[in-house]
């Protein structure tokens, strides 16, 4: 595997998103046990690099990832988030970013994990109620704590970017983005190229529509988000299904699996690139960490850059609030 710098952080080039083997997917949280075998086949194939959150349970994933990883803490970079959960009395739903809330999921987080240490501690998502200035300013006293080694931000816009990155330097920033969600394009990479600040992308594979396995929405679980996921849902859906048969043409030309494919478009945009591919089978982190060596040509990214537009918004009204963009 080969392996990538987020600002001076380094990483395996294609790391592995665990909040599927928790939350927010059909059948998350029901086989614990092929959720450790696929984390364990990962670090086999060359992953160092581990995506996590509070929130994702909340909190089981954290503990599920501290198990998985137990005498095995130093081989993989961990990164964990904050911020969707309250930790200082604020009403359920509302970000809290404080300090004081801050210093207190930390806490949490390491105890979880079962580590003295957070390679990568991200804000979940840009809390307006308290000035990114304090809650950098917090993260940087971690820093010196030695309870995190780097600051990340997910979902933050260019000027929160900036402000932050005056306050402690920013190793990467986490964002939605993939063959059908190019939104950070317009604005926020040319920040993250101009501080040096690495790009994490994240549903790299658009929540497993551009597998092309995912044809009918009919299996979807009542607690699967995609159920009422604006591209998931009526006519949205089945034009987006153009979309899926695209990237297949493009990979039965590569020789490779529409997921890699998608993959292997991420990792041609830039050394600075570390997609987190979410999934809890081993025979799926296999098909994903191949995308390492899948190189595509420039015709093919040309095909793949003309995707046809998906069609629906990436969130619902209310998560969409709490993007910046």
């Amino acid at each position: 595997m080969q392996h990538v710098k987020l600002g001076d952080l380094d990483v395996s080039r294609i790391g592995l998103g665990t909040m599927g083997m928790s939350y927010a997917y059909t059948d998350s949280g029901t086989d614990e046990e092929e959720s450790i075998r696929t984390i364990h086949r990962a670090l086999e194939l060359g992953v160092t690099f581990l995506d996590t959150a509070e929130i994702y349970g909340p909190y089981t994933n954290e503990e599920l990832l501290g198990r998985a990883l137990k005498g095995r803490r130093e081989e993989v970079v961990l990164a964990t988030k904050f911020g969707f959960l309250s930790h200082t009395g604020r009403p359920s739903g509302q970000l809290d970013s404080s300090p004081a809330s801050v210093r207190t999921a930390v806490e949490g987080s390491l105890k979880r994990l079962g580590t003295d240490h957070i390679d990568l501690y991200y804000q979940h998502r840009v809390d307006p109620q308290v000035p990114i200035e304090d809650t950098v300013g917090t993260l940087a006293e971690l820093i010196t704590e030695g309870k995190i080694r780097h600051i990340g931000l997910s979902e933050a816009g260019p000027e929160t970017i900036r402000r932050a990155h005056a306050i402690h330097p920013i190793a990467a920033v986490q964002t939605e983005y993939s063959l059908w969600t190019r939104n950070p394009e317009a604005r926020v990479l040319p920040v993250l190229r101009e501080l040096n600040i690495g790009f994490v992308p994240y549903s790299p594979l658009g929540h497993g529509f551009l597998t092309g396995k995912v044809r009918s929405t009919d299996a979807f679980g009542d607690t699967d988000w995609r159920k009422n996921n604006p591209r998931f849902t009526g006519e949205n859906f089945q034009r987006n299904l153009r979309i899926a048969d695209e990237v297949q043409a493009v990979a039965d030309q590569a020789g490779a699996t529409p997921a890699q494919v998608a993959l292997a478009w991420l990792l041609a945009q830039g050394d600075d690139f570390a997609p987190i591919p979410g999934t809890k089978r081993v025979a799926r982190v296999e098909e994903n960490t191949a995308a390492d060596a899948v190189t595509l040509t420039p015709g093919q990214i040309e095909q793949l850059n003309n995707l046809t537009p998906a069609s629906g918004e990436t969130h619902g009204e209310f998560e969409l609030g709490l993007l910046e963009r």
